[in-house]
């Protein structure tokens, strides 16, 4: 298991009521079943909208069962942005 860092933003930040928070995972798709169990409601609804970075980088269309987490990494949730 990996201690990460979870970071919200925007309107992930303002569903999941803090910016940031503790967890223990060793993947991407573990990470966000916990988020999700911890925050039921509208947070799960911006997960499935929302893309992530791990440890700076994109995740893209890769499965989340594939994303390896490292101890002391940083996931970040980005929900859609407006403008452009």
């Amino acid at each position: 298991m990996a201690a990460v860092t979870i970071r919200y933003w925007a309107a992930a930040k303002a569903a999941a009521g803090i910016a940031e928070e503790p967890c223990t995972a060793l993947t991407l798709a573990e990470a966000l079943a916990g988020v999700r169990q911890r925050h039921p409601g509208e947070l799960t609804r911006v997960l499935s909208r929302s893309s992530f970075l791990v440890d700076g980088a994109p995740v893209g269309t890769r499965d989340h069962e594939t994303v390896r987490l490292a101890e002391g990494g940083t996931v970040e949730v980005l929900p859609p942005f407006a403008g452009g």
